[in-house]
């Protein structure tokens, strides 16, 4: 997890690095656009257009950060950033704790009835992920009986749901974040087009057009932001209420295989 949050977080720098230093080059094209339409102005609307269409993506959000500000923009995107870091950790950890249930049970149906209970406790030993690690405990109470096993089961049960669970609170924070952070750009946009009002005493579009562009877009941004990473939450509380689910059944099935070879073993 602290690997795959560093490499998100280094590439989100490097991101953030890459629009920093092109602020000059990006302020710089307003103003040639501008002396190029002074000097010819019968083509100034096909060269817009061509410049309009020959704007990458990137440049794209590139000018949409800057135009929101670069010290509201900055922590949405560190939002972003550190949201997605744990979004991204936590799928790879739910993937790699899916396990075949059907197949599992079947291994260890097979190893109790040709080697015991010793002999299924190597098959869940060597079987990653929350699933087998709660079948280890089942099978290590089965000399105390089925109601301990069943007890140690659903006690490790809650366990591994917590550590299934981990990480979400923390993107459910980033979700509730982002937007808050772009509605305090927009706040303050507004308190500084209400401040150019008053300084200019007049009310015109190109003094507010400041103050608004920033509140826009940062508004924007954030709710970019929130919807982004409730996508992956969503994504993320489906698969563990899946894996829960999974365990729960693969459980009692377990439960009822270890009743049966108790019963063949008794005769």
């Amino acid at each position: 997890m602290k690997k795959q949050l560093a490499i998100l977080a280094f590439v989100g720098v490097l991101a953030t690095s890459s629009l920093f230093a092109q602020t000059d080059t990006t302020a710089a094209e307003p103003a040639q656009a501008t002396e190029q339409a002074y000097t010819a102005p019968a083509s100034t609307e096909s060269d817009m257009d061509t410049a309009g269409e020959d704007q990458s993506f990137h440049e794209v959000l590139k000018v949409q950060f800057i135009d929101g500000g670069v010290a509201f923009m900055t922590p949405i995107l560190i939002c972003l950033i550190l949201g997605l870091a744990f979004s991204i950790e936590r799928i790879i950890t739910l993937n790699l704790a899916t396990t075949n249930t059907k197949k599992l049970l079947s291994q260890i149906e097979d190893s109790l009835a040709k080697g015991g209970v010793n002999a299924a406790l190597e098959v869940t030993r060597n079987t990653r992920g929350p699933v087998a690690s709660i079948f280890t405990q089942g099978l290590l109470r089965y000399s105390e009986g089925i109601d301990m096993v069943e007890k140690s089961i659903v006690s490790y049960g809650g366990v591994e749901m917590g550590k299934l669970e981990k990480g979400l609170i923390w993107i459910s924070l980033f979700i509730a974040l982002g937007p808050m952070l772009g509605f305090f750009g927009t706040v303050v946009g507004m308190v500084q087009a209400f401040s150019d009002i008053e300084a200019a005493g007049d009310i015109s579009p190109n003094i507010v057009a400041g103050g608004m562009k920033v509140a826009l877009t940062t508004t924007v941004g954030g709710l970019i932001v929130g919807m982004i990473l409730q996508v992956f939450y969503n994504y993320l509380v489906s698969k563990i209420d899946a894996l829960v689910n999974n365990m729960e059944d693969a459980s009692i099935t377990l439960v009822d295989i270890l009743v049966k070879h108790k019963l063949v073993t008794q005769k």
